[in-house]
């Protein structure tokens, strides 16, 4: 998809780094809801950090199989604008969030279009994470960028998994996708975020739009 690569940094855990990451001119900043994760924030900390946000940044909610009740109501309580779903939850669950929805998918040998096609109507993108067998996300590791032309995704990409910045901008004049999600790779610390490493993100992703812009 041509225009400019939107960017979101997810993992988020403290308003300050928050204030500096869009200060950086990212898009989007992500809010993990799901205990197990290292970089787990609670609604009461998150809904205080988006009610500072400024206009036109998105405030993302991920999760992982959890109650579709509870999320609407975390959504609602949050201030939300997506929520991003990380684990099984069928087009169906998909329908019932009350607002847009992105759909991850961890792409491994034995992924295939027809799982993607299955969410073409209820969802708004789809996130190409990497495989991992215990792991929902936050791996640090790329998959191979050439599996997101055979999947055919129905939809915009937000392409993640292990980026950093120094591959992020090979990832967008190769896959030019929608957005790029950056977590582990621009991390000093689980929900620590390195804002040095935030910029270079920003920059890389700017001078791969101008390439790609110049044909």
């Amino acid at each position: 998809m041509a225009g400019r690569t939107r960017i979101k940094i997810c993992g988020m855990t403290r308003s300050e780094e928050v204030a500096a990451v869009v200060a950086a001119g990212v898009d989007a900043v992500g809010f993990i809801f799901a205990a197990a994760s290292p970089r787990a924030i609670t609604p009461e900390q998150a809904r205080g950090i988006i009610r500072q946000l400024p206009p036109f940044v998105d405030a993302v909610g991920v999760f992982v199989n959890e109650e579709a009740g509870v999320v609407r109501e975390i959504v609602q309580y949050c201030g939300l604008t997506l929520v991003q779903l990380h684990g099984a939850e069928p087009p169906a669950y998909c329908r019932e969030m009350g607002c847009r929805v992105l759909k991850a998918f961890r792409v491994g040998p034995q992924t295939n279009p027809a799982e993607l096609a299955a969410y073409a109507e209820v969802v708004s993108g789809f996130l190409l994470d990497t495989f991992h067998e215990n792991m929902a996300g936050g791996t640090g590791q790329t998959f191979d960028w050439q599996r997101v032309a055979q999947l055919r995704p129905p939809g915009p990409v937000i392409l993640a998994g292990g980026l950093t910045p120094a591959n992020v901008g090979q990832a967008v004049r190769q896959v030019r996708p929608f957005a790029v999600d950056c977590n582990s790779g621009v991390e000093i610390a689980p929900g620590r975020k390195d804002l040095g490493k935030v910029r270079q993100v920003v920059d890389a992703v700017r001078q791969a739009d101008a390439a790609n812009a110049a044909g």
